[in-house]
């Protein structure tokens, strides 16, 4: 299980971040594709806005362009390593904030001062507790009408896989393309409907959920948005199930394979 502890170190001192984790939008043809394909669409009502939260930035991936879309972006990263890969890239920038956590805690981060937290192929990581963690900050640290975009596992849907605790069993279920077996180091408590149950406590709405098919034949990925909850408002939350994200990203691919490769004009 990717608890706290393990998530710690991978990305402090196992994962090389050669890449700069760059590497990981290469099934949509590259970073600025993936986001101005597949992220920018999704949170595109959402921002501009003033104090934007990014957690779990990692080296900047997304950073770099959300920084181009707030007056202040905070940063929060489980570990020392990518804040300060974030500090050099960044260097030149005076808007951005710089914080270490424990991996649930935004304690450094003033209440009621977000107007968007973003989180992106990061928290997917994350076990129940975490995201329960998270979701009971952010109900005091977002800014009236501020919203939240988080991407974050829906494997517990699945339950385990058959085969599960039998290697043998379980491998050969995979060689013969009766199980899905790819879970990418998905986190396997948490669900879709469990961020819902843990936004509600917290004294949030969840505005929405689209459970996509990271790599996989199931679903075991979700986009949740929500905001701070009225008083008295009461929602149904729509839930759209999408097997064809993936076929998304290879179109994109396709599509900056071509327009990559054009000579600049102009």
């Amino acid at each position: 299980m990717p608890t706290v502890e393990r998530n710690e170190a991978e990305w402090q001192e196992i994962y090389d971040w050669a890449e700069g984790g760059e590497d990981w939008s290469e099934r949509w043809g590259g970073t600025e594709m993936q986001w101005y394909g597949a992220v920018l669409p999704r949170i595109h009502r959402f921002v501009p806005a003033r104090t934007i939260l990014e957690i779990a930035p990692g080296f900047g991936r997304w950073s770099r362009f959300l920084k181009e879309l707030c007056e202040r972006l905070v940063l929060v990263d489980l570990t020392e390593r990518c804040i300060e890969a974030c500090r050099r890239r960044f260097a030149g920038e005076s808007h951005i904030e710089y914080h270490v956590n424990d991996g649930r805690s935004l304690a450094m981060v003033a209440d009621g001062s977000v107007d968007f937290v973003f989180s992106f192929d990061a928290l997917v990581h994350a076990e129940e507790d975490v995201l329960e963690a998270y979701l009971s900050e952010l109900a005091t640290k977002l800014a009236p009408g501020g919203t939240g975009f988080l991407h974050h596992s829906n494997l517990g849907e699945y339950g385990p896989p058959p085969g599960r605790g039998v290697p043998i069993v379980g491998g050969a279920l995979r060689r013969l393309g009766l199980i899905d077996g790819s879970d990418h180091w998905r986190a396997p408590s948490m669900t879709a409907a469990k961020f819902r149950r843990f936004a509600e406590a917290a004294g949030l709405v969840c505005l929405g959920q689209e459970l996509v098919n990271w790599k996989s034949r199931r679903l075991i990925d979700c986009f949740s948005v929500f905001a701070r909850r009225e008083p008295g408002e009461r929602r149904e939350t729509p839930v759209v199930r999408n097997p064809g994200f993936m076929a998304e990203a290879d179109r994109l691919a396709r599509l900056a394979a071509l327009y990559s490769g054009l000579p600049a004009h102009g």
